[in-house]
């Protein structure tokens, strides 16, 4: 069995939590500032951390290394993923949601099943940003299907930009159902592109309930990009129970844990 390598003393611990709670990376001044010691010291127990493999130097700063693979792999590879378990997690929402309800659903792979977990659903007023929830949603039971406008990426089909945010923010809506990259107790819900987090955002904003659909595999993992304030949030679905320093964060933000029904 591999052993996990430790820091060594409490300063390199302390440097970790930051570059954790700034996303994976920052400037090494950066980290002088928040730690209140000298570059030289920041730069003498970095060296320390890339002996260890836990950092790697860049140009003017420093990346935790397990963020140098905190990338996401090509949207339908993502849906093929973890398929049976997003679909329960999609299946729960799906019960949440009423006929007639209105709500705004995202790009990610959990949001797509829970578009297809809706196709039963009449009357649905639904805005998204994302082709593949269009299509399973539009022209059916009466459903109003409002497609955030702009370019449409080639990975994923989805929206974004000044013109898909603008068109967000005309809506007051029941439901958000936003999907994440990570989940942690210091950072709290992350994603891996910041178009992405940029449009959770306002789609929040707009939404009297927000919805967090997440597999257990995002628990405890780290990206790149902080959502926003996990005030902003109310219910996390996910399969796993999240360890206690999760459960803690996710108490003390009065978000509520909901889990499928098998």
């Amino acid at each position: 069995m591999q052993l996990e390598t430790i820091p060594s003393n409490h300063r390199e611990q302390e440097i970790l939590r930051e570059l954790r709670l700034a996303g994976g990376s920052c400037r090494i001044g950066f980290l002088g500032e928040r730690l209140a010691v000298s570059v030289e010291t920041i730069r003498r127990n970095i060296k320390m951390l890339e002996r260890n493999g836990l950092v790697r130097k860049v140009h003017g700063g420093v990346m935790l290394a397990e963020a140098m693979t905190l990338t996401e792999q090509p949207f339908v590879a993502r849906m093929e993923k973890n398929a049976g378990t997003k679909q329960l997690l999609a299946a729960r929402v799906a019960e949440m949601i009423e006929d007639g309800d209105s709500l705004f659903l995202d790009i990610g792979t959990t949001t797509s099943y829970v578009a297809q977990a809706l196709r039963n659903h009449r009357n649905l007023y639904v805005v998204t940003n994302s082709v593949a929830v269009a299509n399973a949603l539009a022209t059916r039971n009466n459903n109003r299907v409002f497609q955030a406008g702009g370019e449409l990426r080639a990975h994923d089909g989805g929206s974004f930009g000044a013109d898909a945010i603008q068109f967000i923010c005309r809506f007051n809506l029941q439901f958000a159902v936003l999907s994440v990259g990570a989940i942690n107790a210091e950072a709290g819900f992350m994603l891996h592109d910041i178009q992405e987090a940029d449009l959770s955002r306002e789609a929040a904003k707009r939404a009297q309930t927000c919805v967090v659909v997440a597999d257990n595999e995002k628990l405890g993992r780290r990206a790149p990009i902080v959502v926003q304030d996990p005030t902003q949030f109310d219910i996390l679905v996910t399969d796993k129970t999240p360890e206690s320093a999760i459960a803690q964060m996710l108490a003390e933000n009065e978000i509520s844990i909901v889990y499928p029904t098998r």
